[in-house]
């Protein structure tokens, strides 16, 4: 029987892959046995077939969908490469898309079927976080961490270490190598194994300028220049491992069950077909698995999550829960799954009555298709946000149905571990086509009802990885609903729906969470039904009334970086689309001075929002806005376009005791010199706070009557001029 031996490497950069391929390369040339080197690096995709200087027609995708029920010799040479020189090879795939098609558990039966063919079988396991590196991880006999003297590189290791203590691996299977060590270096061995808590097991010298010459002419050192120094530390290295019967002595340690379990669930898929889609972009994620789950009812959930992921019949169905048919079927099969595995458990004292294995069945249901504990919360109506600060921290902003006030409190749900957030980031990722991993440690992304998500992991998350969702609202805010909360008067309501119905171009100002896009949505349905209406948005939040409506969405970047289209992007297109009335859900870039131009170029009442704390900064604000078009236009061409432009500012406010109301709205009169003049027209004056701390105060008009009022009346609209006068 032979030896799987996987390579992770602590950081990108530090040589593993030439580490697996000279390691495999030296026992063979050692002990004239033919190796095996296999890259499941998907993150690199292809660095071993320039190691090597090979280019090999078939890769480890095409032998794990090959359907081989018996792995030998023969069946095995169509997928590898049988070098003169000894070793044989089985490359990564050269494509990204190609590679979420692998299969891992056909990839497990297949390295069981190696280690009785080869007696090593290396494998380049990348950074160890992918599904299909934790599955040779899981079947290894050691495996060999890679690091450098560096100080970054070295806190990254202990990192890895750390966590693949996590993934339940007994830790005298983990040994260090420090790979390009000198004496010349200001971090030592021994400084290292203080830091790492480990002793280095193999030291690789430094030595750029063979490495370099053997990596420009693809061929490995330790058969192009065997009697260079770096060669011999590597034939001295798999010396030192038969010498010390180091692979006799591990394969004898008794591996916990459920180590490295390498199966996340799909999203869009059965629960259980994880193990032949988990190689996908976002199942690296599961390098962050924090432990098992310590409570009986959490232990309970994860064995029967895990008779899912082992059920054959569910994970041939393939279902894609995105369409309606699927999801009711795979519901179906799902609650069957689960409901076979629960007779087969004791529930007599975890679940003994049928409330409690109805709510045992509920939670793992929500977990294998939707996005677990977090179900409960998207379905509470009176909950806008949900921020996931860390497994056992969820706190959410729930408003008050009777004012609309929202506050922040700290719910009693929790995950179980940090796998079962990941599960769910992956849930939300992958029907989008996004990926959160290392390279790309947050995303913005939405759920099929609309509600933002935005996602950040570790190591840029030091808690663990971050989910925040706002929301999106099942029914419209009604006017009537803000009068009532407060948020603005009936008079400045009306006023408002003038001044929409007006054709004014207004600008709703207001800090994050304030409510902007809620009265942008409610300004939004006052323009007429007779309007044709285009809606620009980085996320669809905006529901309009109106029939004749078009609704355009910016597209994110794919998992190439191509594809990406931005707001401004969908502002030019929407220009050409014979637009009466354009929206913009916010402008946070150059698209400002698309919209400013749309606005001056006959799009008159035109919405949108900008991110500012009151009508003057909201000017300064978008001259910032327009700089990062990038046209370098003068700051006086900048504020003349805005003067000209925007005719209402409706500044929203979040007051100190988490009620949101209008606090300014004010008209832009033009350019006076150099600089914008505003003049307020109705502001919200604080007076206090009653004794249950909740503010107090009132909306007074200015006493202005602004120069849009005759206009307006021109057009046959009748606003009362005792509307602007001081009471």
């Amino acid at each position: 029987m032979g030896h799987i031996i996987a390579v992770v490497g602590g950081k990108g950069g530090v040589g593993k892959s030439i580490f697996a391929a000279n390691l495999a390369i030296a026992y063979q040339m050692c002990f004239k046995q033919r190796s095996l080197i296999m890259d499941l690096d998907f993150q690199s995709l292809g660095d071993q077939n320039i190691i090597l200087g090979q280019n090999p027609p078939k890769n480890v995708v095409d032998l794990t969908r090959a359907q081989v029920s018996n792995w030998d010799p023969q069946s095995m040479a169509p997928f590898m490469v049988n070098t003169p020189q000894g070793y044989s090879f089985i490359g990564a795939p050269k494509e990204a898309v190609q590679a979420r098609d692998i299969d891992v558990g056909a990839l497990g039966k297949f390295l069981k079927a190696a280690a009785t063919v080869f007696p090593w079988v290396v494998v380049d396991c990348g950074g160890g976080a992918e599904a299909q590196a934790l599955k040779a991880m899981e079947m290894a006999t050691v495996i060999f961490v890679v690091t450098t003297p560096d100080l970054i590189v070295i806190n990254q290791t202990k990192r890895i270490l750390s966590k693949v203590k996590e993934l339940l691996i007994p830790p005298e299977m983990i040994q260090v190598v420090i790979n390009r060590s000198s004496s010349a270096n200001a971090i030592n061995p021994q400084m290292i194994q203080t830091h790492l808590g480990k002793a280095a097991y193999g030291l690789i010298p430094e030595d750029a300028v063979t490495c370099e010459a053997a990596l420009a002419k693809s061929t490995p050192v330790t058969l192009i220049a065997q009697g260079s120094n770096v060669a011999k530390a590597y034939f001295d290295l798999v010396r030192k491992i038969d010498q010390q019967k180091l692979l006799d002595q591990l394969a004898k340690i008794n591996k916990p069950a459920g180590m490295a379990q390498p199966k996340p669930v799909a999203p869009g898929a059965s629960p259980v077909d994880a193990a032949g889609k988990s190689a996908d972009a976002n199942a690296n994620l599961l390098n962050r698995n924090r432990g098992e789950a310590s409570d009986p009812w959490s232990r309970l959930k994860e064995r029967i999550h895990k008779v899912l992921q082992e059920s054959v019949e569910m994970k041939k169905m393939g279902a894609d829960s995105n369409d309606p048919k699927n999801r009711g079927i795979l519901e179906e099969k799902t609650k069957k799954a689960i409901l076979d595995a629960m007779e087969k458990e004791d529930l007599s004292v975890l679940a003994p009555t049928p409330d409690r294995r109805k709510q045992l069945m509920k939670e793992i249901k929500d977990e294998a298709l939707g996005l677990g504990p977090l179900e409960d919360l998207l379905s509470d109506d009176y909950v806008n946000e949900i921020m996931v600060n860390s497994p056992d921290q969820i706190y959410i902003e729930r408003k008050d149905p009777k004012t609309g006030k929202a506050s922040q409190v700290l719910s009693d749900v929790k995950f179980t571990s940090e796998r079962q957030v990941f599960n769910a980031i992956e849930r939300i990722t992958t029907p989008l086509g996004r990926k959160v991993d290392e390279k790309t440690p947050y995303v913005d992304a939405r759920l099929a009802d609309g509600s933002r998500v935005h996602i950040i992991i570790p190591p840029l998350a030091l808690r663990g990885p971050t989910i925040t969702i706002r929301k999106f609202p099942k029914e419209r805010v009604t006017p009537k609903q803000l009068v009532d909360w407060g948020s603005m008067t009936q008079e400045i309501c009306d006023f408002l729906r003038l001044c929409v119905e007006g054709e004014l171009n207004i600008v709703v100002s207001g800090g994050t969470g304030s409510g902007k896009t809620t009265l942008l949505n409610v300004l939004s349905n006052f323009i007429p039904t007779n309007k044709r209406i285009i809606t620009v948005e980085d996320a669809a939040e905006l529901s309009l009334g109106q029939e004749h409506v078009v609704k355009l969405e910016t597209r994110p970047k794919n998992i190439e970086g191509s594809g990406e289209v931005s707001i401004r992007d969908l502002i030019k297109c929407c220009l050409r689309m014979k637009p009466d009335r354009i929206v913009v859900g916010e402008c946070r870039g150059g698209e400002a001075l698309d919209m400013l131009q749309a606005m001056n170029t006959g799009h008159s009442g035109s919405l949108t929002t900008v991110h500012s704390n009151n009508p003057r900064e909201c000017m300064g604000r978008l001259e910032t806005l327009v700089m990062m078009a990038g046209l370098g236009l003068p700051l006086k061409a900048i504020r003349e376009t805005i003067s000209s432009a925007v005719n209402l500012v409706v500044q929203q406010s979040k007051l100190a005791d988490g009620s949101r109301k209008v606090t300014y709205i004010s008209e832009v009169q033009g350019i006076q010199g150099d600089i914008i003049t505003i003049q307020d027209i109705f502001v919200f004056k604080q007076e206090g706070f009653d004794k249950n701390r909740k503010v107090i105060g009132r909306f007074v008009p200015t006493g202005f009557i602004p120069k849009f009022v005759e206009e307006m009346e021109q057009k046959g609209q009748k606003i009362s001029r005792g509307l602007f006068q001081v009471k």
